[in-house]
């Protein structure tokens, strides 16, 4: 038998009715806004999906079988698959890493400002930085710069880009290959053109015609006097030789020696000349100078996106997990120390499996994000492999309003991008109410 009267109880039902409604008219503009915002917008594009580019012409599900079947969308699926596959985990990995690392260094403020600045720059910010960085010219790029820098210290032999021989003096090219003269005098000269007297080498000297020998000697001279003057092929005053060019001398196909050409462009050989004996000087001595790697082509593209992608974000997966370390519990580690346990069997045997929430959390996080993906790609990936590096964002938005004019297709792919989102958000809110229970 109830002990609370009658008329008590209807108090305090109209009581709570009031707090409902109350809380209701609270809420109330906030569902205004997620209506007008979200959810009328999602109905929209669903309704404009079943129609045609003017939208005025039903076509059901036809925009969903031409988004399956477009090799440009197909394409971007493809990259929001290895965006899906690799962007996220390299982020929480690089984010365990060094949040691990600033509990271990003196200057961990320092470090937790420099790591998490670049979430301080806008993605249009960033997109431009890296849009330089990967700059082909090593003028610009600072990558390839590096690159540049470090194939040159290991690689320091003197090229001349463009250089082919003097018409018209017994010298033979097929196309931009090997240089070839007959060795059948002791003293062969092979002159060049095609070369700026600027760029020699700054050890080059005046050329000169070697002392007869034995042997094959020669000279490969640039046969061009500044100012003008000189006779084509022959030696004389103001013309230069090309030192550190590589000559290798040629018995039937076979080679017999290679030299270097000194720094008066001459070289020598023991060997004695015959008529089936040839000089030459191999394509690489002419080859363009090494420029470093095509980070924005169509096959590193994508990658090289990526890459700027973790340099912005790796910040904030380091604040949220070096949040979650610091509430773990340090007992168990300690006693792992005194059982003799090294760092490393702490950090994979202890410090993850604990963490485990903590890095779900932040690995699906980065996977709604990267299905979204759209304003670096459209900055970094340059116009002729923007469809290469593609994702079904930046697809979505080149058909509906980058000059497709489509918004029946446009809408469509932002349904399927919608469908592709939803369940990995329900399964984080999943998680969310899990890690509360």
């Amino acid at each position: 038998m109830s002990l609370r009267s009658p008329r008590r109880g209807q108090a305090s039902g109209g009581a709570l009715r009031r707090h409902r409604g109350l809380a209701l008219l609270l809420v109330l503009p906030a569902l205004l806004l997620l209506g007008a915002l979200v959810v009328y917008p999602i109905g929209y594009s669903v309704a404009r999906s079943l129609f045609d580019a003017s939208g005025h012409r039903f076509v059901g599900l036809d925009n969903y079988g031409a988004a399956f079947t477009d090799h440009a969308t197909l394409t971007a699926a493809r990259n929001n698959a290895i965006w899906v596959a690799v962007a996220p985990a390299l982020v929480t990995a690089v984010g365990l890493v060094f949040a691990v690392l600033t509990e271990k260094v003196r200057w961990a403020t320092a470090f937790k400002l420099l790591v998490f600045m670049p979430m301080a720059i806008s993605f249009l910010a960033a997109g431009i930085i890296f849009r330089t960085v990967y700059d082909a010219d090593p003028h610009r790029g600072v990558l390839n710069a590096a690159a540049v820098a470090v194939h040159d210290t290991f690689d320091d032999q003197p090229s001349y880009p463009g250089a082919r021989p003097r018409p018209g003096v017994g010298l033979d090219r097929v196309g931009s290959g090997d240089v070839t003269a007959p060795a059948a005098t002791h003293v062969v000269l092979l002159p060049l053109v095609g070369v700026q007297p600027d760029t020699l080498p700054a050890g080059a000297r005046t050329a000169r015609r070697p002392d007869a020998g034995d042997g094959v000697s020669g000279t490969v001279f640039l046969d061009f006097v500044p100012g003008g003057g000189g006779h084509p092929g022959q030696l004389g005053p103001g013309k230069q030789g090309l030192p550190g060019i590589e000559v290798q001398l040629r018995d039937g196909g076979r080679t017999i020696a290679t030299t270097t050409t000194a720094d008066d462009g001459t070289f020598r050989f023991a060997a004695a000349p015959s008529a089936t004996t040839t000089l030459v000087l191999p394509a690489a001595d002419f080859a363009a100078p090494y420029r470093g790697v095509d980070w924005l082509g169509p096959a590193l593209v994508t990658p090289a996106i990526i890459g700027a992608y973790i340099w912005i974000w790796a910040g904030f997966a380091m604040v949220i997990i070096a949040g979650g370390l610091a509430n773990l519990p340090r007992e168990t580690i300690e006693a792992a120390r005194i059982d003799g346990a090294g760092e490393w069997q702490i950090f994979r045997r202890i410090t993850v499996p604990q963490l485990a929430p903590v890095l779900g959390v932040v690995f699906i996080t980065m996977v709604i994000n990267v299905m979204k993906i759209f304003d670096l790609v459209y900055i970094i990936a340059p116009g002729p492999v923007q469809q290469d590096a593609g994702v079904l964002a930046l697809r979505l938005y080149l058909v509906s309003f980058g000059g497709g004019n489509d918004q029946g297709l446009g809408s469509a792919l932002s349904v399927l991008l919608l469908l592709l989102v939803v369940p990995v958000m329900l399964l984080n809110v999943r998680r969310f109410r899990g890690s509360r229970a």
